[in-house]
């Protein structure tokens, strides 16, 4: 017989850290906001949660690592946005924390959710750290117009994210 395993987005008895990058903090905070609520909302008590605030997205691999390595934590989120300038410092800084968090979170066999935005523009950052989306429900209804990227809140996403995989890691 198969067996299928499933996380479900339980949070209840479970610790989790986020970091979360201050440089573009308006878009961070929104996206920090719908993380806190998603897991807030899916039985995760204020006390076992840790949140870190770090200088900018490229610091966020070495404070997950901490955070993970620490042993206290069922997952890692990571919170940060990385906009698109007039130089090749997007590629570096945005290259340079997806290849550190991927190290981090198969070195610490530990879930570390990769909630960065790299976007173009600041609109479109704002659009996915919508606060009025705080807790991931809307994913199926969200608005588009035609230009421009459906609002959500990656922050609350990513909670989901760590919810569901440190249910499934704990069933293996």
């Amino acid at each position: 017989m198969t067996t299928f395993l499933d996380g479900q987005p339980d949070g209840a008895g479970r610790r989790f850290a986020v970091a979360v990058a201050e440089f573009n903090g308006d878009v961070t905070g929104a996206l920090l906001d719908g993380c806190l609520a998603t897991l807030r909302a899916h039985g995760v008590d204020d006390d076992r949660i840790t949140v870190a605030r770090v200088p900018g997205a490229f610091e966020l691999p070495l404070c997950c690592q901490a955070l993970a390595a620490s042993g206290r934590y069922a997952a890692v989120i990571a919170l940060g946005a990385v906009i698109r300038g007039e130089t090749p410092h997007f590629e570096h800084v945005a290259g340079g924390c997806r290849e550190g968090l991927m190290r981090v979170m198969l070195d610490q066999r530990l879930p570390v959710v990769f909630g960065v935005l790299t976007t173009d523009t600041l609109d479109q950052a704002r659009r996915r750290a919508d606060p009025a989306l705080l807790t991931g429900a809307d994913a199926g209804s969200r608005e588009r117009s035609e230009k421009t990227a459906p609002r959500s809140n990656k922050g609350a996403e990513a909670a989901l994210v760590a919810l569901r995989m440190a249910d499934l890691l704990s069933r293996i």
